[in-house]
């Protein structure tokens, strides 16, 4: 399994069954993950309504801690 910040970021968010898909759709850091959407869930699989609303929430707090 992959040791990044992505893998460690899926992980705090209890999903980090999906840090392998992540990475090999180029999502493997932070910066790049502030930039997922809907498309981009679709395109690495993540399908669980409640998977989804838990992924955008902490990339709404990723967005937010920049601003600070």
């Amino acid at each position: 399994m992959c040791t990044n910040i992505v893998y460690e970021w899926l992980r705090t968010l209890q999903l980090p069954q999906y840090a392998e898909s992540f990475v090999d759709n180029g999502y493997d850091d932070l910066e790049v993950c502030k930039q997922i959407g809907d498309p981009d869930l679709d395109a690495i699989g993540v399908a669980v309504p409640h998977h989804r609303r838990r992924i955008h929430e902490a990339v709404r707090r990723l967005k937010e801690a920049d601003e600070r």
